[in-house]
């Protein structure tokens, strides 16, 4: 359960299986929190992503690992809502945390990669209403994402695509290590 707080603040959250979690989500999250003042940033683990394939690796082992990346970085919370929302939907998440606390401001954290298929996922058109939408470039993926009608579609005011120090990393590759 999340801490009730009295005035308004900014939390991000970053999905996905983290399988494994490393360098580069923890980049992002240190970034988006500096530029954004995020008070926190909640790592929600999924336990499968509808786009990929079953992971190899059980989520007790994924969601401690995760602790492990973020080390010293208390402003992270790795947290699995599945059960307690009884869905794996990014909407059903955000309306939950939502419901929590009213006075929370939301920025939902994505990979490019994300907004090409962003059309697909669940309700993506109320996601981009609920919450703001960082956008971080994965080698190359921001060209393609801007040509989308996705990308068209969304309402701009609430995307946005970060600049910043890329890191050659990803969890595909590091899985195939």
């Amino acid at each position: 359960m999340l801490k009730k707080i009295k005035k308004k603040v900014n939390i991000g959250i970053l999905g996905g299986t983290f399988d494994p979690a490393h360098k580069g989500h923890l980049e992002i999250s240190k970034q988006a929190k500096k530029k954004y003042k995020l008070k926190y940033i909640i790592w929600a683990i999924t336990k499968k992503n509808p786009f990929k394939n079953e992971s190899k690796t059980n989520l007790d082992s994924r969601i401690k690992f995760a602790k492990k990346v973020i080390g010293t970085n208390k402003f992270i919370k790795v947290k699995f809502y599945e059960k307690k929302i009884k869905s794996n939907k990014t909407i059903n998440l955000i309306n939950y945390i939502k419901k929590q606390n009213k006075l929370l401001n939301i920025y939902f954290i994505m990979g490019a990669d994300n907004i090409i298929n962003f059309n697909k996922w669940h309700k993506w058109k109320q996601i981009s209403k609920n919450c703001n939408i960082l956008v971080f470039d994965r080698h190359g993926y921001k060209a393609k994402a801007l040509k989308t009608n996705t990308f068209k579609k969304l309402i701009k005011n609430n995307l946005e695509f970060i600049k910043f120090k890329k890191i050659n990393i990803s969890s595909s590759k590091l899985r195939k290590i």
